[in-house]
């Protein structure tokens, strides 16, 4: 009965003084008669001996485990104004199933430095006893990053051949890379994007604002959505805000109708951006939760949707109105800067899937990787344009070559 409690404890993040409570040792004695009071430096000690298991438990998987992956990220806690990192490793185990688990959590003192993350990463992987069995580690997209895995290569391949030469041993993190690819982007309609921000602000700040705004929807008959607000440093979340608070635009104008300092609401035109830009962002969504999943393997999936979303820039560029073809030029910017480096990955792991083998990069990299032929190569190989008659006629090669500057 103690291991079930302080499987109970750890599992709810519960106080060890929770034990000692009247009213919590009333009710295990109704459900155990037989059930005696424990201390909590009982369930704290209880609690440390199931750490120990599990422990000894993952350090046998480990050990027979011939070859694995880290994944790390790095986050400030709001209270204590304290940066932390999590190390995951990451294998297929015996049963050819993919697992995930938490090898640490580390304080990275300020000021975030690169031989530090350096440092605590190693140290971990020697405390595991498993230096000698990783293949890849995958991090977000930072000089400190940069900086960690400059000295972690440098580390490893003194005692050991590192795969493919090291090429694929740093990792960049594929949904990183789409966020600052689009946070770029969005970028160019920063001001719409604050207006939509503190609109939803607004009407969530008062429990009287948003039981108008609810009464408001339901009398428009709109879909009952709750009002997001996002996450700055998360473009997905800002994708979701403003998705949502466009099918609402209707109800966010009507109330503007009745509370007069209410004014920060997007107008006409800039709803018309928010619905071009949710169009457009609509598939890197997809490809981020596709990407993201830690529970399934994601590294064959990368470079189907990396081309999906070239197919979407290059589709975009060209577009009629310049804040689309200024948001896609910033993005298209960052695309260029950050896939060459995960080209050998995205290969060897398509090639890997029966379902693609050869076909993936055969029809991808045309698209993704362009080749070295000049812009007067490409234009003369391109098929002559087809006019009727009455068309050709009134042809003007200056308006096709503004219509086509991108090319």
């Amino acid at each position: 009965m103690r291991q079930v409690v302080a499987e109970w404890v750890l599992m709810h993040e519960i106080s060890f003084s929770m034990v000692e409570d009247e009213g919590f040792n009333r009710m295990m004695r109704c459900a155990q008669p037989l059930w005696e009071h424990i201390s909590s430096f009982k369930v704290k000690k209880d609690c440390v001996s199931i750490y120990n298991n599990e422990k000894a438990k993952l350090k046998r998987l480990l050990d027979a485990t011939s070859k694995m992956s880290l994944t790390t990220d790095l986050w400030k806690s709001k209270n204590q104004k304290m940066e932390y990192m999590v190390i995951n490793v990451n294998f297929i185990d015996s049963n050819w199933k993919l697992q995930k688990r938490v090898l640490s959590f580390v304080h990275i003192p300020p000021p975030r430095r690169g031989i530090d993350i350096c440092n605590a990463i190693y140290n971990c992987l020697m405390g595991w006893g498993i230096e000698q069995k990783i293949m890849s580690i995958s991090m977000d997209n930072a000089s400190a990053n940069d900086v960690a895995m400059h000295h972690l290569k440098r580390n490893f391949s003194r005692t050991r051949q590192l795969l493919c030469g090291g090429k694929i041993f740093h990792v960049r993190c594929c949904a990183h890379i789409l966020n600052l690819m689009v946070q770029d982007g969005l970028g160019q309609i920063k001001e719409v994007i604050q207006n939509v921000r503190e609109s939803v602000l607004y009407i969530n700040a008062s429990d009287a604002r948003l039981i108008d705004f609810s009464k408001i929807v339901k009398t428009l008959s709109l879909p009952t959505r709750k009002l997001i607000l996002d996450c700055k440093t998360r473009w997905n979340s800002t994708y979701q805000m403003l998705s949502t608070a466009v099918v609402l635009k209707n109800a966010f104008s009507m109330y503007s109708d009745m509370d007069d300092h209410f004014n920060t609401y997007p107008t006409k035109e800039e709803w018309e951006k928010v619905e071009l830009v949710c169009e457009i962002l609509g598939g890197f969504n997809k490809s981020t939760n596709l990407i993201s999943g830690s529970d399934y393997p994601t590294a064959n999936l990368f470079l189907p949707e990396i081309y999906g979303i070239k197919i979407i820039l290059d589709r975009q560029v060209s577009d009629d109105r310049a804040f689309v073809r200024d948001m896609i030029l910033k993005m298209k910017l960052k695309f260029d800067k950050y896939w060459g480096d995960c080209k050998m990955l995205m290969s060897i792991a398509s090639v890997l899937d029966p379902r693609w083998k050869m076909r993936a990069i055969e029809f991808s990299f045309p698209k993704i990787y362009t080749n070295n032929k000049s812009e007067l190569d490409l234009y003369i190989e391109e098929t002559c344009l087809m006019l009727d008659r009455a068309t050709s006629s009134s042809f003007d090669a200056l308006v096709w070559w503004k219509e086509n500057s991108m090319k």
